[in-house]
């Protein structure tokens, strides 16, 4: 009888690949934990406990066959279990680095209901995934027949990939249209190196190149283009994500040295492509030698104080108006900001900006947590009394991000949008009420994560080729 290669966490505890030392990853932007030797991904596969109802695939996005593949590198499978995470996924080495699976696939193990530790589930993604690249297992889209519809993609965001990449698999010419000198949106600009590493986006980018897909680089999408774009191909999907940061408006808040984090983060990622940055090399846009002080509890707000350690800041803090169990970035960034020298100041919110020609410090009032509001969430009350001023050489806005104003940016006034300004699109398929137009993405969720927007991108992908397919099968018919 065959050994049982599953079920093993009751005999093997949770190890997480090794993480490079603070103070090596305070030198750096390379990413922080190593691989998997094969015999350890192998292993921590095989805890497992193979449920009859997978939480951690119903909790992810993409329905990811999770259980499948990690039964398949338990039982050293990998080229098999790279085509089962691959069918469902464009970018599972993507995602393996950067979803948050402590709130997705992770958080949701049953395993860790039972209090063994969680599976996982990333790291063994991003293993199967970099091992498939190393034996040239990731092939190009090579489609057995070429259609003759087109279709345009306005932005190259993992959302705007996802789609090209499923479209030109079925022989859908695809031409990606975008603002910037290099393909990827926030994988590329976005976010820093220490999470994802860009050789990572640039080999898939050049993939879909090699698979036949277009690019259009430093391509702003005016009225005249978007029409221009609109007559060359039979659909378009706007996946502009969203750009828009969003603002403080309170004493002192137009002082320079006051930023914004995509501005902030754009720069440094520039730095690492090794292009020029006037706004870097005049230290703008650099930490170095300053006191930091970053607004905000999300994903980016941890982007930006681990960039300022790296960038070499004197020292640098982090504000966030409720306390740490009620941030919405991932408790892992935290703790890897905590160990990396990041001070968090909890429970404290800006109320206004100190400086005569710059910023030299921000205005905080201390919080406390009063009432839950609509969502359940406790809303921060003002603790009177207890404001002080946080000395700070740069200030680095991070509170999210919002919909550029597109009806007008495009001169579509007949694109229907919410009252947030996000596009208004059919469930799954990302059809908009204009004809042969589609939006996916942050433009339709509002910002969100990556994972939703390849599964947006996926979708909205079939949807189309479903289209094309009807359409030439009632051409057929006549």
């Amino acid at each position: 009888m065959a050994k049982q290669p599953m079920l093993k966490f009751v005999k093997i505890d949770r190890d997480m690949p090794e993480k490079r030392s603070a103070e090596q990853r305070r030198q750096d932007f390379h990413e922080i934990y190593a691989e998997y030797a094969d015999k350890k991904a192998k292993e921590q596969a095989s805890r497992c406990s193979q449920c009859g109802v997978p939480y951690c695939q119903s909790h992810c996005p993409l329905h990811n066959n999770i259980p499948d593949w990690l039964r398949l590198t338990a039982e050293g499978r990998l080229e098999e279990a790279f085509e089962i995470s691959q069918a469902t996924n464009t970018f599972p080495e993507i995602c393996g680095r950067i979803c948050p699976q402590d709130r997705l696939c992770e958080g949701n193990c049953v395993i860790e209901q039972s209090g063994h530790g969680t599976v996982t589930i990333g790291a063994v993604e991003k293993y199967i995934t970099d091992t498939a690249w190393e034996n040239g297992w990731v092939e190009p889209a090579a489609p057995a027949v070429e259609r003759t519809e087109s279709v345009g993609i306005i932005g190259a965001g993992p959302g705007g990939l996802a789609a090209a990449d499923m479209l030109r698999r079925a022989g859908v010419q695809v031409t990606v249209y975008d603002r910037y000198d290099r393909a990827g949106g926030l994988l590329t600009y976005g976010i820093p190196g220490f999470k994802l590493e860009k050789d990572v986006v640039m080999r898939r980018v050049d993939q879909l190149e090699q698979g036949g897909v277009k690019f259009v680089q430093n391509c702003d999408v005016t009225a005249e283009k978007f029409n221009e774009i609109r007559g060359k191909h039979d659909a378009i999907i706007i996946a502009t994500g969203v750009y828009k940061s969003r603002d403080l408006q309170m004493p002192g808040s137009g002082l320079p040295g006051i930023e914004k984090a995509i501005d902030f983060l754009t720069a440094s990622n520039r730095k690492s492509f090794g292009d020029a940055v006037e706004e870097f090399d005049s230290g703008r846009l650099n930490a170095e030698g300053k006191r930091v002080v970053v607004i905000g509890g999300g994903d980016t707000a941890m982007d930006c104080v681990r960039t300022s350690i790296r960038q070499g800041a004197e020292s640098v803090k982090c504000l966030y108006r409720r306390d740490r169990v009620n941030m919405p970035g991932s408790q892992r960034e935290v703790q890897n900001a905590e160990e990396e020298g990041v001070v968090f100041e909890w429970l404290s919110a800006p109320k206004g900006f100190t400086g005569d020609d710059r910023v030299s410090g921000v205005m905080v009032q201390k919080m406390r947590l009063g009432q839950p509001d609509a969502t359940g969430r406790q809303m921060p009350e003002v603790i009177e009394g207890a404001d002080y001023v946080e000395e700070a050489d740069l200030v680095i806005k991070a509170l999210g991000f919002e919909p550029e104003d597109l009806p007008t940016l495009f001169g579509q006034p007949e694109l229907p949008v919410t009252r947030w300004g996000t596009v208004k699109a059919a469930f799954q398929t990302g059809a908009t009420e204009m004809e042969g137009v589609y939006a996916i993405g942050d433009i339709v969720r509002g910002a969100s994560l990556v994972v939703w927007a390849i599964r947006d991108g996926r979708d909205c992908a079939a949807a189309i080729i479903d289209r094309f397919n009807t359409a030439a099968a009632g051409m057929a018919a006549e």
